[in-house]
């Protein structure tokens, strides 16, 4: 059985804070967020817009990843959107 793939995606909420997710499919996810189907911290902050995507990947690969760009800082995030900060995937 193949690995299940998976995208890390960022979003920017109405209030110009981020989010952070892991999703098979990031336009889905993004659709259920505007919907207020998504988390519960998009909920009051939309609507949201994916501004950085990156995949496909393994599902593991997918969740280590989010958590290490949520331990980035606010500069650091807006770096990497801008495509100006490389942040090295782990294993």
């Amino acid at each position: 059985m193949p690995a299940k793939r998976a995208f890390v995606y960022i979003l920017r909420c109405a209030d110009r804070t981020f989010y952070i997710g892991t999703a098979r499919d990031v336009k889905a996810r993004q659709a259920a967020h505007n919907a207020g189907r998504g988390a519960k911290y998009t909920r009051p902050r939309r609507p949201v817009r994916v501004v950085w995507a990156e995949g496909p990947m393994s599902l593991t690969r997918a969740l280590r990843r989010e958590y290490q760009l949520k331990q980035l800082t606010r500069p650091q995030k807006q770096a990497l959107i801008r495509g100006k900060l490389t942040v090295k995937p782990p294993r």
